[in-house]
């Protein structure tokens, strides 16, 4: 890349103000579910000790990992708000568990079903556990509104829930097997649940993300409910199957129905991204037709081969270039969702605001570019 694009474009209306209230109602939703947290572990140290808890809980952070790493390679190319992604996993592990916890005591106490029957295990678990995380998807989708707007969204954002449910979860597991079986009972449990099936939970909770996020493209609450509801029941029901494993054999459902749910999965997340992108070159060149982008501006943000090939060129610049870069990445992207929205119907009264305000970020960031000389 020899150079950047040789002349400025014209500049855009300034910032507005980002909403005050929005901020502080996302510091109190973190505080509250990082509190709820602490009693969650209070509970699992309460039941198994703190040595046990501590050693589960360090066998809990690889599957973890494989999951936020893959939910983070997966929200790449637009990725969502930390703040959001951070509270939809507080809420898989602390709200979520929680909800399961206190019906799993309602059932134990109030009625004559064994926890560990099969009933419990295909009608009252998936039930419970599916809707507890589903619930934040309806949080998230109407609280983010500007940009929980598309299936990848919907799947990120289930991905993180999950991952903070089956995080806790697999605490319990793993500190059950050490107490009962000592460490061999423990490393067959640690190999089935975080080697072989990471991705159980997400599977299920990314079918009501998906539905969530399909129906998001376009405003009305009517939508998007019956949407949830279809996804939630897709999701109990692929969660209903999953757990009869334990009563017919690991293998045959593993085999037969869980590998090839992923691989389908798999085949679905790459080509929503294959779309996304395809959507955001198509968004940039309207803008590019109306004066907003060089036709060079369009390939390189609105490409992957484009985004490798002017970061490469703002490392080799290095100074400021390789972080106006990035925000010029990060708006462009966003602007093009924004567009989107208005495109499909789905825009709320601040989206023109925010269109402006990005063009304006973009406007700063490119002369800042040619400032550099």
């Amino acid at each position: 890349m020899s150079g950047y694009p040789s002349a400025p474009l014209p500049p855009a209306p300034a910032k507005p103000r980002t909403r005050t209230s929005t901020v502080v109602w996302t510091i109190i939703g973190l505080v509250l579910l990082t509190q709820l947290l602490v009693v969650v572990f209070a509970y699992l140290v309460l039941a198994f000790g703190a040595g046990l808890v501590a050693v589960s809980a360090l066998l809990a952070l690889v599957p973890l990992a494989i999951v936020v790493l893959t939910a983070t390679w997966i929200d790449a190319w637009e990725p969502e708000p930390w703040a959001a992604k951070v509270f939809a996993f507080l809420w898989g592990a602390a709200a979520a568990i929680t909800i399961a916890l206190l019906f799993d005591v309602g059932q134990r106490f109030l009625t004559a079903i064994p926890e560990s029957s099969i009933l419990s295990a295909t009608v009252r678990a998936p039930i419970v556990e599916e809707s507890a995380k589903g619930a934040v998807l309806l949080i998230l989708v109407f609280a983010a509104r500007r940009t929980f707007d598309g299936p990848i969204d919907g799947i990120v954002y289930a991905a993180f829930t999950a991952g903070g449910f089956a995080f806790v979860e697999n605490i319990q597991y793993f500190g059950t097997a050490l107490h009962s079986g000592g460490p061999g009972e423990a490393a067959t449990v640690f190999v089935l649940r975080a080697l072989f099936s990471p991705f159980a939970h997400v599977l299920f909770t990314s079918c009501t993300g998906l539905a969530v996020g399909l129906a998001a493209r376009r405003r009305g609450v009517g939508r998007i409910l019956g949407a949830f509801t279809a996804g939630l029941a897709v999701a109990i029901v692929l969660h209903s199957v999953w757990n009869v494993a334990g009563y017919l054999g690991f293998w045959g459902v593993y085999l037969f129905f869980e590998f090839p749910i992923f691989v389908a999965a798999v085949v679905t997340v790459v080509l929503l991204r294959v779309r996304e992108q395809h959507l955001t070159r198509d968004r940039l060149d309207e803008y590019g037709r109306a004066g907003w982008f060089a036709p060079d501006e369009v390939v390189l943000y609105g490409t992957r081969a484009g985004r490798r090939r002017v970061r490469a060129w703002a490392r080799a610049r290095s100074g400021e270039a390789p972080a106006i870069v990035r925000s010029m990445v990060r708006d462009t992207t966003r602007l093009a969702m924004d567009r989107q929205r208005l495109v499909t119907g789905a825009a709320d009264v601040d989206t023109p605001a925010e269109e402006a305000a990005l063009l304006a970020e973009i406007s700063a960031s490119r002369s800042r570019l040619y400032g550099l000389g």
